[in-house]
């Protein structure tokens, strides 16, 4: 993918300007805290965010809609509920201590911080642009005015603001809505290693699949369920769905035979399966990245995706997993992979090589360096 003019964060100038970022108090703007029951990927990235830089001398604080945890190295303070929170995000962030830089976590509807907030500086970090999800998961109306509010006012309100996307993907679509390349800065996400892969749980002696997230719309296990009528007469096996979400009922009402609903599941429960199933089953319709994948991949199982933006990134296609162009496609990718284990285990073992590559502390120092860049371009210039 081209994304010239897409930059990566800068590294720490010098010690003046490291010591400026370590005195700055930095706000999250989001949608939820890691402890509410639809948190995924979004909420793990900036939990791990606000924890880094608190650990670096970060005052640190995310603001988001209930519910909330507690115990972690950042403040956490509850910001009204699903909706109420955009309404009473600018009270939420006022009543803090000063607020040196504000981060917007851009989840579909923007807050639009700078709008109401013009003397913080800002930065809005997007996981992935929501333009063909508004259609299914609101009626029309609303539907067109979040869409409007995504892909043309979040532009405009932040203009001449940092922006961060979480994967080149994720990048080229805020070029494609008008964010300047020059103020992109791509941070990817991390995973953290687990055991020797020989103290790993080794793979299910019977063919196991899992789709593991959030059970909504765009996650597209309708699809998943469709195909696996399909694949099971020729692989058999048992196919598990981890997670919940509003289309679960849906979901259990067509699920045919071989079919097993976890609900939501324990991290240590998790990781199990992640380290069991032959293959992890992605069939998303839009991502930024896909976290599972790379949680898959450290535990040895490659990903069969669809040839969407985000898993281009986070899967390397015919070597750590696949990624199909059609329904037809994806169902043979499956059925071939499960069939041949040489292949599957050799995809495994470049899958888990590929995301050793990737760690939570580089992803927190990118970010850092971000900060840094941000506060740096807000502040007066020396006399």
């Amino acid at each position: 993918m081209d994304t010239s003019g897409v930059l990566r964060p800068p590294s720490r100038e010098n010690d003046t300007r490291a010591s400026t970022a370590a005195r700055a108090h930095v706000a999250f703007l989001s949608l939820r805290d890691l402890a509410s029951p639809a948190a995924g990927g979004s909420e793990l990235l900036i939990d791990k965010l606000a924890a880094g830089l608190a650990r670096r001398g970060h005052p640190t604080t995310l603001v988001c809609g209930g519910p909330v945890g507690s115990g972690r190295p950042y403040r956490v303070r509850r910001n009204g509920g699903p909706y109420s929170q955009f309404l009473t995000a600018p009270r939420a962030v006022r009543s803090l201590d000063r607020v040196d830089l504000l981060v917007e976590v851009c989840n579909g509807l923007p807050y639009f911080a700078p709008a109401w907030s013009p003397h913080t500086p800002a930065v809005c970090l997007v996981n992935h642009v929501h333009r063909e999800l508004w259609p299914l998961r609101y009626p029309w109306p609303i539907a067109a005015l979040g869409r409007y509010a995504e892909t043309v006012l979040l532009p405009r309100v932040h203009r001449g603001n940092l922006f961060v996307a979480v994967s080149d993907s994720t990048a080229q679509a805020l070029a494609d809505i008008g964010v300047a390349r020059e103020r992109i800065r791509v941070v990817t996400n991390g995973v953290e290693d687990v055991a020797d892969p020989a103290a790993l749980p080794s793979k299910s002696a019977e063919p196991l699949f899992l789709a593991l997230g959030r059970l909504a719309e765009y996650k597209r296990i309708d699809v998943l369920l469709r195909l696996w009528e399909r694949v099971r007469p020729v692989t058999g096996g048992t196919l598990v769905i981890a997670g919940d979400g509003p289309e679960r009922e849906r979901l259990e009402a067509m699920a045919g035979p071989g079919v097993h609903f976890t609900g939501r599941i324990s991290e240590q429960r998790k990781h199990e399966l992640l380290c069991r199933a032959w293959v992890l089953l992605h069939p998303s319709q839009v991502e930024g990245w896909g976290l599972v994948v790379t949680e898959a991949a450290v535990r040895r199982t490659p990903t069969v995706g669809f040839r969407i933006p985000g898993l281009t990134d986070s899967v390397e296609h015919d070597a750590t997993g696949l990624l199909a162009p059609t329904e037809g496609a994806f169902a043979s990718a499956w059925a071939g992979l499960a069939l041949d284990p040489v292949r599957r285990h050799a995809m495994g073992a470049a899958a888990r090589g590929r995301a050793l590559g990737l760690r939570w502390h580089t992803t927190v120092e990118r970010f850092a360096a971000v900060v840094d860049e941000a506060l740096h371009r807000t502040a007066p210039a020396p006399r």
